[in-house]
């Protein structure tokens, strides 16, 4: 049987913790934007208190979750969890995401603060503030068994900065100038084109970089611009609303006038 609460149970914290997969699930304004569903593993999160989330956002060829959060008026969230083994469970928190990128205040203080391990390839630090709490059965998931954290991402950036760092920048990357042109180049624009890591877009206009193209076919963002979410009325219904109330209001004051000089008479 589902429950809901307005904060994360005591009760559920360990077991949230203790977890070595989850999902996160984000979706742009636009009506015809693409909902993104992210899987993230490794011991890269934590709980703030039992109404803030937190998880270490690494690089990738992707930055939907990113750019959704970033969107103005968005924000909206969801962080999903289940049991691959012991007792079924599923426990989704829905929110509203903060976006610390790495290299602002903001994600120093926080790195330091709490103790985290920003890794090489870490390039933000999502927050996520809680507003409900689900959980469910899981009756119908199945069990598996961890073997083991997959080390190849780790690794990727572990070489490379160990690399940047001991001068050879052919085989390197350098944290403040390559990565910055690789988020230029993946990480500076969704698929929908909405603007990512503000860090990407920042080098993408400063050293001209163009964008990776993300879609293709009849969905493609150069074959099919998205959408951008408009007001809830329609401009043009509004503008006649306001002249029909100019228009009524006026008739209503001649009338009163016409009213006013016969009673005067």
């Amino acid at each position: 049987m589902g429950a809901f609460y307005e904060t994360i149970p005591t009760s559920l914290h360990t077991w949230i913790l203790q977890q070595k997969v989850f999902w996160v699930a984000t979706a742009p304004l636009s009506p015809d934007g693409h909902i993104n569903i992210s899987p993230k593993g490794g011991p890269y999160f934590g709980l703030l208190d039992n109404k803030t989330f937190w998880y270490i956002d690494l690089t990738g060829s992707g930055v939907e979750s990113i750019s959704h959060l970033h969107e103005p008026g968005n924000g909206r969230i969801t962080i999903q969890f289940n049991a691959f083994e012991g007792a079924p469970q599923i426990v989704r928190l829905w929110g509203n995401g903060e976006v610390l990128e790495y290299g602002t205040r903001p994600f120093d203080e926080f790195v330091e603060k709490n103790r985290v391990d920003a890794i090489a390839g870490t390039r933000a630090i999502i927050l996520v503030h809680v507003h409900q709490v689900g959980s469910s059965c899981g009756f119908s998931m199945p069990f598996y068994d961890f073997r083991a954290f997959r080390p190849t991402l780790n690794e990727f950036f572990e070489k490379r900065v160990a690399s940047e760092v001991s001068g050879n920048k052919k085989d390197g990357i350098e944290r403040d100038a390559d990565m910055d042109r690789y988020w230029a180049f993946k990480n500076s624009q969704s698929m929908d084109g909405l603007p990512g890591l503000k860090r990407g877009v920042e080098t993408r206009k400063r050293e001209s970089v163009k964008p990776i193209k993300k879609m293709v076919g009849a969905y493609a963002l150069e074959t099919a611009p998205r959408q951008k979410p408009g007001p809830l009325v329609p401009l043009w219904s509004l503008v006649v609303v306001a002249l029909l109330s100019f228009s009524m209001g006026t008739i209503a004051a001649l009338l009163a006038a016409l009213q006013l000089g016969l009673l005067v008479k």
